[in-house]
């Protein structure tokens, strides 16, 4: 009697993998899978990464790649994550954000830790869509027109802010200095939201400065123009004698009497 074909068929595979049984990818070394609260992590904790590594469970909840080598985050670095809420990638040695880094996470992540990092600027598209709590605490920020406009689109971490410190790279006046009081003072952008408002409000400014210029003008030229009208007229008028000349009844009166 012939085998049945289900055994048979799993003796050819094993025969044709070398007699083993091919398995899930093991996740890198120093890294696990845990089950926390209830939800699925993923932990690469100071695990001597360079770059974001392959096997991360497609159910991870929270992604922990603190305290690595991470210099850089291309394109859609975690868009096979579908469900990721929570990713922390502070002590790392990152200097350049992709501008689509975080695409796919749109719906789904809620917290972003890029603290202690080597971050001097971000592009501002990374962030579009995110409604994400972050941390960009402990970076040598330029303090740019990025940095202003990515804050209008985030929410810092709680007892973060201050720690958003203009770096060695910043403008000489400004490092040194917290990123958020500086904001409230200066508006980094040329363009923008805010530059645009700004740039408004300096032609609004402009234009009714030349109204009111022209209208000054224009009262000054009426009432020069309406002195040497005046002068004109008292220079043309006759002018009028001193005693006015007898007339014919006062001398035929004179007449009489000396008569």
């Amino acid at each position: 009697m012939l085998p049945p074909a289900a055994p048979l068929l799993f003796l050819l595979l094993v025969t044709g993998t070398g007699g083993t049984v091919p398995s899930p990818r093991a996740p890198p070394r120093g890294c696990y899978v845990a089950e926390e609260a209830g939800e699925r992590t993923f932990r690469c904790s100071q695990a001597g990464l360079s770059a974001v590594p392959a096997g991360i469970p497609n159910d991870t909840r929270k992604l922990y790649l603190d305290a690595n080598q991470l210099a850089s985050l291309p394109e859609g670095a975690f868009q096979h994550l579908p469900v990721l809420e929570e990713l922390d990638l502070s002590h790392n040695a990152l200097a350049h954000l992709s501008g689509a880094a975080f695409q796919g996470l749109a719906g789904t992540l809620r917290h972003l830790d890029l603290s202690a990092n080597q971050l001097a600027s971000v592009p501002a598209e990374a962030f579009v869509g995110l409604q994400i709590q972050v941390n960009l605490s402990a970076n040598p920020w330029h303090c740019d027109c990025a940095l202003q406009e990515v804050l209008r689109q985030v929410r810092l971490a709680p007892g973060t802010g201050t720690g958003i410190v203009c770096g060695p790279g910043a403008r000489p006046d400004l490092v040194g200095q917290e990123f958020l009081l500086l904001a409230r003072e200066e508006e980094l952008c040329g363009v923008g939201r805010g530059g645009a408002r700004r740039g408004t409000d300096v032609a609004l400014l402009v234009t009714m400065g030349g109204w009111l210029t022209l209208v000054v003008a224009y009262l000054v030229h009426y009432v020069w123009q309406n002195r040497d009208e005046t002068r004109r007229s008292l220079k043309q008028a006759p002018v009028q004698p001193v005693r006015a000349t007898l007339s014919t009844v006062e001398v035929s009166s004179t007449l009489s009497t000396v008569v």
